[in-house]
């Protein structure tokens, strides 16, 4: 059983929507972030960056920032560039990006339901970062971008939803990275019926946003008397059906060689799977191949069979194959998220970029992976198990400010 809620959603009125809802900050480069806080008065990033254009500033993640955003936050709803609404509702969200739909319901999560394991995880968390979350949500009292969670395909669910997009949706627009975005509002009776249907769905998968979900449940869990505010017991989440998320791979680059040349790297690399040296680069064609890019040379291979814990949920998975047979015995790369000879770049990156990167170094080496499926996201999440760093580039990325979930009601 899944429990989701509707709530009074905090949003932009409609003739600011496509100025105000924004990538999250953090996905920006530094000039692109400034030349949008100078030219967009509405922009949610403002609410972000509550210091923007000012001499004095306050520590990272300190309460005084916190309680700067707040502010921010309350200054923007009094500007009537966001309003809240009378009633609690359930959204319909739908993204289309280069022809691909991916479309979802946009509700409240179960905290208790993620406490009982019911919405799964498959990566670990920091307790700092999940720390200063939770003061962050204690502060500003609200949440603005939603997990992205996803779940078992649900036909009656289908059938409802391509009845609520045959109305105008509330906000239609598009953005400059060449994505429609479309909202609609749903009906009370709607609300309803989705709900109900949402009930016969035993399970949901953290798809993206696992520190979203457990600073959620740390708050939760935080303050023992809730009556006071009930929409503590839940988190803004979009639930989207396990067909449609696209997943694509984390690729490596590595900056170091161990000492090796590279026809002694080729060596090692040619006991553990079979080595083909290529004319032009490309991705891994199946599981269990990796393509790497070397010295202005691109090679395959196919790793020996018997080298793959078939049984192994988490240590069958690419990601970790590369680390257990290549990174760590290889090139004495250990710990993946501290190692600063390890970097990462998503599947959406073009094959020119890795090239680039590649060739500053004559000690460089790219490292491209095929992409995990969602069966295997869902086998390593129901053994509570956690996956490797950067297994995963999952999209659709989601927009901050669209529909804001108020905690402290």
């Amino acid at each position: 059983m899944t429990k989701i809620c509707s709530f009074k959603a905090i949003r932009p009125f409609r003739d600011k929507v496509q100025l105000v809802a924004t990538k999250p900050y953090y996905s920006y480069k530094k000039n692109i972030l400034q030349a949008k806080l100078e030219s967009n008065p509405f922009t949610f990033l403002h609410i972000i960056n509550p210091e923007f254009g000012s001499p004095q500033k306050t520590k990272p993640n300190s309460t005084q920032r916190f309680k700067l955003v707040k502010k921010g936050y309350e200054e923007f709803i009094n500007k009537k560039i966001l309003f809240q609404e009378d009633e609690p509702k359930i959204y319909y969200y739908k993204q289309t990006k280069d022809r691909h739909e991916f479309g979802g319901v946009i509700a409240g999560a179960s905290i208790e339901e993620y406490n009982k394991g019911l919405i799964k995880k498959h990566e670990a968390t920091i307790t700092s970062r999940e720390n200063i979350f939770i003061n962050y949500l204690d502060i500003v009292g609200y949440n603005a971008e939603p997990v992205l969670l996803t779940h078992e395909p649900n036909s009656s669910l289908d059938k409802l939803l391509v009845e609520i997009t045959k109305n105008r949706p509330e906000y239609e627009y598009s953005t400059t990275d060449e994505i429609k975005h479309e909202l609609w509002v749903i009906n009370e009776h709607e609300n309803k019926l989705i709900i109900e249907e949402f009930e016969k769905i035993p399970n949901v998968y953290i798809a993206d946003g696992h520190h979203r979900c457990a600073s959620s449940s740390g708050l939760f869990n935080k303050k023992s008397d809730l009556k006071n505010f009930p929409n503590q017991s839940y988190f803004l989440a979009f639930f989207m059906d396990e067909r449609q998320i696209k997943i694509l791979e984390f690729n490596r680059i590595v900056n170091t060689l161990n000492g090796m040349t590279k026809s002694s790297f080729i060596e090692k690399m040619e006991e553990i799977g079979l080595v083909n040296k290529m004319e032009n680069g490309r991705k891994p064609n199946q599981e269990h191949e990796f393509t790497f890019y070397l010295k202005k040379t691109w090679f395959s291979i196919k790793l020996n069979s018997e080298l793959i814990p078939k049984n192994d949920p988490v240590n069958s998975l690419d990601t970790a194959l590369l680390t257990n047979l290549i990174l760590t015995p290889l090139l004495e790369i250990e710990d993946l998220k501290t190692d600063d000879r390890i970097s990462f770049i998503s599947g959406e990156e073009n094959m020119d970029k890795i090239i680039s990167k590649v060739d500053k170094d004559e000690n460089n080496i790219a490292f491209l992976l095929f992409p995990i499926s969602m069966n295997q996201i869902k086998k390593v999440a129901d053994q509570n198990q956690i996956m490797p760093p950067k297994s995963t580039w999952i999209e659709p990325k989601l927009r901050s400010g669209l529909t804001i979930y108020p905690i402290k009601e």
